[in-house]
């Protein structure tokens, strides 16, 4: 693995620094990879490729499990490690990134053979003809993963395990803002002792994934803005290259007159405000029934004033820093368009004070509408707006309302209710009782409606997304010729009639009704 061999080494033309948005002390540097180099890092991938495809799931599997010791041998240096350079706390680099890619690493080295195993296609009528059809599952060749700056762990491991598993190359670009920690998943995968070339990390600025796509690897999986998934949409179709896109989300959380007030109120903090509110299933619009808003506002305001922010020097709180400087001035100007358009702030609506790094205070807002930016785009900070609603028929209404479909989540004690109203809310993942965390689940796939994106990621249907499937068909009558093979005699076309009128039907009745006819087709061949 290249990447991680020259990972400090003076870079070629330029470095990225790192600095930790929570204190702006130096983390480390990268390097920016050319585009000769990231073509490089392609063609290694497609050499060490099938050798790799040629092992068990089983043998794949045990380079995966190694994998997840080294891990664990390091799990705290590797937590400390996000926290710097995103500025998240380590309880949630524990939380949301080391833990659920550790049970995800399991869960594909134990189950992806079952899930890639061959399937019998049932062909009906053509069976009784001798025919026989299944699936098989090929590896697409060489994934290029284009990840985001939020969950730089979880979410690019969430993709190279099974595309590793299902028999593939992979090279990373990660975000620019997290290289070290994409670096550090090489660093592991190589003392795991993953095959030389098979992954490589390939890090820099937009320029180095496009370049990665302009290497022309077999399926691309991008995760980030809408924006950026657009324009890398567009630059993949021009080499009709596979892509799967999560992007970003608008997601509503519905609290219905029966819920439980308190649990949804803390659910609500939590989903909101997690990872500083910078996850795309965070909850970024709150609509609680009109009869209940009091005291579930109340108990919002209660919980968001509880948490802790602080930096990443200290262990013990909620709210880290954010990103960077540019996504915090997102997060204030849609809170200031907001307030100026009269919605009040309930808790925090500022920076927070006597911190130097780009940190900002758990925001709660009411009465907000839909005129208001903070209920439209993607806000990706800590803001909780809450609308009330009087009928369900409303609350669907304004939780549809929007260009994304990501998740959403719905509150009440009648579990039945919650799940018709989630089969009406246009997203690709719908909660009842429960906010964020089904990322988190390795065998439930994620991905989006609308905006929010196309293809899946995690489970099996994003399993499925790097693998090719083929279809392999078989005639067991080898000894004759079929019936609709040259010549087209009046015969032939009178049993093609038949073919459309009865063997069309599907009814093996209607069929069998086609058999003199076949017979006297039989007898020209």
């Amino acid at each position: 693995m290249s990447a991680v061999v020259t990972a400090f080494s003076p870079p070629v033309a330029r470095e990225i620094i790192i600095h930790n948005p929570a204190n702006g002390a130096e983390v480390g540097r990268a390097p920016v990879a050319t585009p000769e180099e990231v073509a490089a890092a392609v063609e290694r991938a497609r050499a060490a490729q099938p050798a790799w495809a040629a092992l068990s799931f089983a043998e794949r599997a045990r380079y995966i499990r190694r994998t997840r010791e080294v891990i664990l041998d390091e799990l705290n240096t590797i937590a400390r490690l996000i926290s710097d350079e995103i500025g998240k706390p380590v309880a949630e680099a524990l939380l949301h990134e080391l833990s659920p890619s550790l049970d995800l690493m399991q869960y594909f080295a134990r189950q992806t053979e079952k899930l890639l195993r061959p399937e019998k296609v049932a062909l009906g009528q053509y069976g009784w003809m001798g025919r026989a059809s299944r699936i098989v599952y090929h590896p697409v060749g060489v994934v290029g993963i284009i990840a985001p700056w939020n969950f730089p762990w979880a979410t690019p491991l969430g993709e190279i395990v099974p595309a590793l598993m299902a028999g593939n190359g992979v090279v990373l670009k990660p975000s620019e803002l997290t290289p070290l920690t994409a670096l550090k998943i090489a660093e592991v995968l190589q003392k795991a002792g993953l095959p030389e070339g098979l992954f490589s990390v390939v890090t820099g600025y937009g320029e180095t994934g496009a370049a990665l796509i302009a290497a022309r690897p077999d399926k691309i999986m991008f995760t980030g803005s809408t924006a950026t998934g657009k324009k890398i949409a567009a630059a993949a179709a021009a080499h009709l290259i596979p892509i799967v896109l999560e992007l970003g989300g608008k997601d509503p959380m519905i609290v219905c007159a029966d819920a439980n007030v308190e649990v949804a109120a803390r659910a609500a903090v939590f989903g909101a405000f997690a990872n500083a509110g910078q996850a795309c299933a965070s909850v970024e619009r709150c609509y609680v029934h009109e009869s209940i808003a009091p005291q579930f506002i109340e108990k919002v305001v209660a919980e968001t004033k509880k948490l802790r922010v602080n930096t990443t020097q200290t262990e013990e709180h909620e709210i880290g820093a954010m990103s960077s400087e540019r996504q915090l001035a997102i997060v204030e100007a849609h809170v200031a368009d907001a307030h100026s358009r009269g919605a009040e702030i309930l808790a925090g609506g500022r920076r927070a004070p006597n911190l130097n790094g780009a940190f900002y205070e758990p925001t709660v807002l009411a009465k907000v509408n839909h005129t208001m930016d903070i209920m439209r785009d993607e806000t990706f900070g800590p803001v909780l707006p809450i609308q009330t609603f009087k009928t369900e028929a409303e609350a669907l209404k304004l939780a549809n309302d929007t260009i994304f479909g990501l998740t959403a989540m719905v509150f009440t004690r009648d579990t039945a209710r919650g799940q018709r109203l989630a089969q009406q809310i246009m997203a690709g993942t719908v909660m009842v009782n429960e906010v964020l965390y089904t990322h988190s689940i390795a065998a439930t796939p994620w991905g989006g409606f609308k905006q929010s994106g196309y293809g899946r990621t995690h489970g099996r249907a994003g399993l499925l997304e790097m693998v090719a499937p083929q279809h392999v068909h078989i005639n067991r009558v080898s000894f004759m010729p079929d019936l609709w093979w040259f010549n087209y005699s009046r015969t032939a076309i009178e049993l093609f009639r038949g073919f459309s009128r009865r063997f069309a039907s599907g009814s093996v009745f209607q069929t069998v009704l086609l058999l003199p006819q076949m017979l006297k087709r039989m007898r020209e061949k």
